[in-house]
């Protein structure tokens, strides 16, 4: 990651990718033994985990209820107050419950070593910029590690509770009991929280699509309705079938859109800069 604009031999050029492969071959070891450390944390906590994490959105005390149900009770808008749903689980493999604690000590030990990871990526991304691009990118590792936690905290306090509690009140005929597989749960838990937390990265993903040109402001307005109408199914899926909760989700998403069309907008303008600054010389 050298930024010498000396001219160098086949040779030195050969030594200088082996030198960054090493480079990456180390920060990718660190990450791989503090990922391991934080799992493993999280493994010997398993069952407090599980108890106080991942299955308190499957009982009536949880705090989002709580805290939509008082906001519901607050703006008169019964439909905020979700319904106490029991949900009956069951466990249909021998090693299921075994294995779950590993997938989802993965799960946790990723969230947990995520400022980490993103900062050891940082730092072997760091020497190839320049001093105008380090200006530029200062605060990246604060924002990339805030969205990320904020979206994982949002599909854990509001997309799963509503999720949860959807589809399992949902019933085609009152004959039926559901009765929920456990890894079934956990799937669903670790692709919504984990999937939300993705998203929010959003801005991010967006400013360096717009930094390599794949991406312009011109062309995320254009194309803005279609944004919205793919938010709208997304918030459609993922919530009870009413107008309040579809919108609970939207917002903060469509909110995500519109700003990573600012985002995009002040990556053109630097650019559009430089490019008069270039000419200028001329």
């Amino acid at each position: 990651m050298s930024n010498s604009k000396q001219p160098q031999s086949s040779t030195n050029t050969e030594m200088g990718f082996v030198d960054h492969l090493e480079a990456l071959r180390w920060h990718l070891v660190r990450m791989a033994v503090v990922f391991f450390i934080c799992s493993v944390v999280a493994f010997i906590y398993i069952g407090e985990i599980f108890d106080y994490i991942i299955l308190a959105p499957t009982r009536k005390d949880f705090f989002s209820y709580k805290l939509l149900c008082k906001m519901g009770e607050y703006l008169h808008i019964s439909s905020l107050c979700l319904e106490d749903v029991k949900i009956n689980f069951q466990n249909t493999q021998l090693s299921g419950q075994f294995m779950m604690s590993f997938s989802s000590a993965f799960l946790f030990g990723f969230i947990i070593s995520f400022p980490y990871l993103v900062w050891e990526l940082w730092r072997f991304i760091k020497p190839a910029l320049t001093l105008k691009e380090l200006k530029n990118s200062r605060g990246l590792i604060f924002w990339v590690t805030c969205l990320f936690l904020t979206g994982v905290a949002f599909g854990y306090y509001i997309i799963t509770p509503y999720t949860v509690n959807f589809f399992a009140a949902y019933k085609l005929s009152n004959q039926f009991e559901n009765i929920i597989k456990i890894d079934d749960y956990l799937d669903s838990f670790m692709s919504l929280v984990l999937g939300t937390g993705i998203v929010f990265e959003l801005p991010v993903a967006v400013y360096f699509l717009s930094k390599i040109g794949l991406l312009t402001p011109h062309f995320m307005k254009t194309y803005r309705k279609y944004a919205v109408v793919i938010i709208l199914i997304i918030a459609a899926v993922i919530t009870p079938p009413d107008a309040v909760s579809q919108i609970i989700v939207t917002i903060p998403l469509w909110i995500l859109y519109e700003l990573s069309i600012l985002i995009s907008a002040r990556v053109e303008k630097e650019k559009i800069a430089k490019e008069k600054a270039f000419f200028s010389q001329y």
